[in-house]
């Protein structure tokens, strides 16, 4: 009789241990990562149980006999990618995982991701500029540069603003507005047209074309010194027929009034008033 009363018992408590601590049997060893994962998106399905940890880590139930760590399933590398992406697929802005260009660098989902963690930040492990700039070196300096885009340390932007570190290589890992716009419009909204009278820049080039996006040490993030240089690679009449035309002969480039086109040139984004961008 007494036997019988120690295993009712100890069914009891089980149930009531398994009620409270959805994780359990896995949290009995496990604690600390019971409780982290407890506010964690991933545990949506804890009424599940212990299921919610077999769903990655597969069958524990010989781990948990012995306690042998060979005996669980721990998903990393491109193993574990494959795993995530099991869930997390392309409606959640992920493309062909054979086009995506941390993936084919062998960077995986737990290079930037804790998987138990707390719900903060997508769960990264760290900031998203702190997770780029070891790979992305260059990019990291041209942020320290005098005319820059500020990021989230200085108060203002992260790199996945404008990149999607899941999309493809290049520039199509640049995100778009809710319009199909490029990302640049999404803050500087005075620059989205449609214009009546459209630069050409803009028509057939993007933003890059004068600006440089990271950091520039010229006013404006500019990818020359010199304003008139810059509209000079385009309006010259060499080299770019149709592209832009030739400026008119009483521009004498030599007198200073002339080498900052903007001065009159306003309107060098766009306009609906003027074909020649004036104010």
């Amino acid at each position: 009789m007494r036997v019988a009363l120690a295993i009712f018992a100890s069914l009891a408590l089980v149930a009531l241990v398994s009620a409270e601590e959805p994780f359990a049997p896995c949290n009995s060893c496990h604690d600390d990562l019971a409780k982290a994962f407890a506010s964690n998106p991933h545990a949506l399905s804890a009424e599940k149980g212990a299921q919610v940890c077999q769903s990655c880590h597969g069958d524990g139930s010989q781990h948990a006999a012995s306690g042998d760590p060979g005996l669980i399933e721990v998903p990393k590398g491109a193993s574990g990618a494959s795993q995530c992406l099991s869930c997390h697929g392309a409606g959640e802005g992920f493309v062909d995982p054979q086009g995506n260009a941390h993936l084919r660098a062998a960077v995986t989902c737990d290079a930037c991701h804790t998987v138990h963690g707390a719900r903060e930040h997508e769960l990264l492990k760290a900031q998203p500029e702190q997770l780029c700039a070891p790979c992305h070196r260059n990019v990291a300096g041209q942020f320290r540069k005098p005319f820059a885009h500020k990021l989230e340390r200085r108060g203002a932007m992260e790199c996945v603003s404008c990149h999607n570190p899941h999309g493809g290589s290049g520039a199509s890992s640049l995100k778009q507005s809710r319009t199909g716009e490029t990302v640049c419009v999404s803050c500087h909204v005075d620059k989205r047209g449609p214009f009546a009278f459209e630069h050409g820049a803009a028509a057939v080039g993007s933003c890059t074309t004068c600006h440089q996006p990271h950091g520039s040490g010229n006013p404006k993030q500019l990818v020359r010194a010199q304003v008139d240089r810059l509209c000079l690679e385009c309006h010259s009449g060499v080299g770019n027929p149709g592209l832009g035309s030739q400026p008119p002969s009483f521009h004498d480039l030599r007198s200073p009034r002339y080498r900052n086109c903007t001065t009159c040139h306003v309107a060098i984004h766009g306009s609906n008033s003027s074909p020649l961008f004036l104010r």
